[in-house]
């Protein structure tokens, strides 16, 4: 199996404060990989390094090519795009506008291509398409801020707590939406609040602990991990 994404010897932090340090990791093609860890782990950490956000030392490489550190346009270019916590629309424009800002870096004919493949997966946005973000429900604009990820070209999608702030029903309905980008040949890298949740649609899950990865394997075999659900999932079965 090959790797979309390969790091060796990661470190980052805030403020001259080291979160991550050291970190190796391997992160398969064409699949959900589900990071768990407690506040503070380096969850987000790791995620807004990747996307050029925070200065980083060691190497990370997409798809063999060395990922330069440091720059938000050299990530996106080399495919990686991140949906951050708070979805970070423009309330003011609407969903359509919203989504054409997604392939900035693309040229006018795969914009407009991407732009209609993505409405297709969101069939809802496609009816909504004139309507100001602003005035979207909570669920509704996460759907917009995922579609207008894909209309970038991603080769991985990172997605920091797609369900905070969701009620439950439409926390399942992101989740199967995280699906289908995966099914859509886009590997999805997954930090998120309700652990059972995450593990439940990842193929794969990493463990994050003080900066250093603790474990890794299968999801299903972490979800079923008496570790794993004593720390995460207070314990349950």
């Amino acid at each position: 199996m090959s790797a979309a994404l390969r790091i060796t010897g990661l470190s980052a932090g805030y403020s001259g404060f080291r979160i991550l340090d050291g970190l190796d990791l391997d992160l398969a093609a064409g699949r959900i990989t589900a990071i768990v860890g407690s506040n503070g782990a380096g969850k987000s950490t790791l995620l807004r390094s990747l996307a050029g956000l925070l200065p980083r030392g060691g190497q990370a490489m997409v798809d063999g090519r060395v990922l330069p550190p440091g720059s938000a346009t050299a990530a996106v270019r080399a495919g990686l795009i991140l949906v951050a916590e708070g979805r970070h629309l423009f309330p003011r424009m609407t969903v359509l506008e919203n989504l054409q800002l997604g392939g900035w870096l693309l040229a006018r004919p795969e914009r407009a291509a991407r732009l209609e493949r993505a409405l297709a997966l969101f069939p809802r946005l496609g009816e909504r398409r004139n309507q100001l973000a602003g005035s979207m429900s909570g669920g509704e604009q996460q759907m917009v801020a995922l579609a207008r990820a894909l209309v970038g070209r991603p080769r991985l999608l990172m997605l920091d707590e797609p369900s905070l702030g969701l009620a439950p029903r439409l926390v399942d309905e992101v989740m199967t939406l995280v699906r289908r980008i995966r099914d859509e040949d886009v590997t999805v890298l997954l930090v998120e609040q309700n652990v059972a949740k995450a593990l439940a649609i990842a193929d794969d899950a990493l463990v994050l602990e003080r900066g250093r990865l603790v474990a890794s394997g299968p999801a299903a075999e972490l979800l079923r991990s008496s570790l794993v659900r004593a720390a995460y999932l207070g314990g349950r079965r």
